[in-house]
């Protein structure tokens, strides 16, 4: 299974959303806060200037938010992202 990382902050519903999908499916993930603007400047860069939570990756594919995750899920393909298998 390739590495997840997820930037959140505390107080996000979208990011306690996409960390809850990503936990039932028993997938081990990195959480980054990004409440300290060093972690959010380190984050927007790496999601090509996107600035909003969570920014989700797979690997080093950026999926990108919690409606992108949970839409691999809906369509079927978020296993195979995670496996390698397929790319998002």
């Amino acid at each position: 299974m390739l590495p997840v990382t997820i930037y959140t902050t505390i107080l996000c519903p979208y990011c306690h959303r996409a960390k809850r999908l990503l936990s039932q499916k028993g997938v081990a993930f990195e959480e980054i806060n990004v409440s300290r603007s060093s972690d959010r400047e380190a984050m927007t860069r790496r999601a090509g200037g996107r600035r909003t939570v969570p920014q989700i990756f797979i690997g080093e594919h950026h999926i990108g938010g919690c409606d992108e995750l949970h839409a691999l899920e809906r369509d079927g393909k978020l296993d195979a992202v995670l496996s390698g298998s397929a790319a998002p």
